[in-house]
């Protein structure tokens, strides 16, 4: 979905640490000075009544200046965007990209190479497929006061098509999606999170934080809300602000899943649960249950409570228009995570450390 948006641009400042040494053989160096700041970031709110989407936008690809926004996705991996209208027409067709010779070819500084591949978002029951290449370009991601924050050569998933569950071609840019998430995409394992390709400074760790969403800001012209994602993260984030650290495990061929083991107590029942805390997924949280002998939406005041394996707590209610929750059975939909919707960001601080490999939940 694009905006058209007056947007500043952020003069990101890139500070590098002294480190000053002693020619003494028995001295004790001088500590690494660490002056470098964590950068912060405006996304869009938006809604279309039923849905609500947060979304980053994007003013530069490779030497294209652009103006789209990609679905801020902590439930996927990778960045993925429709060709059109970022690479020349005629390098684009009906079954693939024009690439005459060789492994790759260079346009608007986009490195589209020959890996071809499928990207496929939801699950048995609905889903979208994109058709495209492994490609390679800079981004930059605006902000209202300076040049932006561009990040170097990143892996990105660039689709010359896209369907849905039936196989009806959806509109362009319509399936652009920035995935935050840990690990590699299942696409191709070359492709991981744009923002892990961030470099934040000497004394800050690879990682973000996305603060709590405001649900009044959530509007059908899409709301711009400053300093919501926070780039590089502190000793202090870590270790001593409040949020309740997870370890991942792996998966293969995924890398580091962010899928949470936990409980999830619904309606006097308690289950068993990957837990998946996704900004991707608009408006229903889909609770897992193999037990479940009816499947559908939970009744309005229903209390859901929610424990991860660290002892983070989370319980909120449904009701007609909010914290709506359905019941599935895995069997049906080949899918084992209960995955909590936007509604869970708008009370929940989230935080995801690349570099330690954990998420961080914290109450708010």
């Amino acid at each position: 979905m694009k905006h058209n948006y007056p947007i500043k641009l952020l003069q990101l400042i890139a500070v590098f640490a002294i480190a000053a040494s002693s020619c003494k053989k028995n001295s004790t160096p001088a500590p690494v000075v660490v002056d470098a700041k964590p950068v912060t970031i405006g996304l869009f709110e938006y809604t279309n009544s039923t849905d609500n989407r947060i979304f980053i936008p994007i003013s530069k690809i490779g030497t294209k200046t652009v103006n789209y926004d990609e679905i801020f996705d902590t439930g996927s991996t990778g960045l993925t965007i429709d060709a059109s209208n970022i690479i020349d027409a005629n390098l684009i067709t009906s079954t693939g990209f024009n690439i005459a010779s060789g492994d790759s070819v260079v346009n608007n500084g986009i490195t589209i190479t020959s890996h071809t591949a499928t990207m496929s978002y939801g699950n048995a029951i609905s889903s979208t497929k994109e058709y495209g290449n492994l490609a390679y370009a800079s981004i930059t991601i605006p902000d209202e006061a300076g040049s932006g924050v561009t990040i170097k050569r990143v892996p990105m998933f660039l689709y010359y098509k896209i369907v849905d569950q039936d196989n009806k071609s959806l509109t362009a840019h319509s399936g652009d999606i920035f995935g935050v998430g840990p690990g590699v995409s299942f696409t191709n394992s070359s492709i991981a999170s744009p923002l892990s390709y961030y470099s934040p400074g000497t004394g800050l760790t690879n990682g973000f934080k996305l603060a709590t969403l405001v649900s009044a800001d959530f509007t059908s012209g899409g709301t711009y809300v400053e300093n919501l994602l926070t780039l590089g993260l502190t000793s202090a984030d870590l270790n001593s602000s409040g949020f309740i650290m997870h370890p991942l495990s792996t998966t293969n061929p995924g890398g580091y899943s962010p899928d949470i083991p936990g409980t999830i107590t619904y309606g006097g029942i308690t289950t068993s649960a990957q837990l998946l805390f996704d900004t991707g997924t608009p408006s229903v949280t889909i609770i897992e249950d193999k037990t479940a002998a009816s499947i559908g939406n939970l009744p309005k005041n229903t209390v859901v409570t929610v424990t991860t394996n660290k002892g983070f707590t989370y319980t909120y209610t449904t009701t007609d228009t909010n914290n709506l929750t359905e019941v599935q059975n895995p069997n049906n939909t080949n899918d084992f995570r209960s995955i909590f919707s936007i509604d869970f960001f708008v009370n929940n601080e989230f935080l995801t450390d690349y570099a330690g490999h954990r998420i961080g939940l914290k109450n708010n």
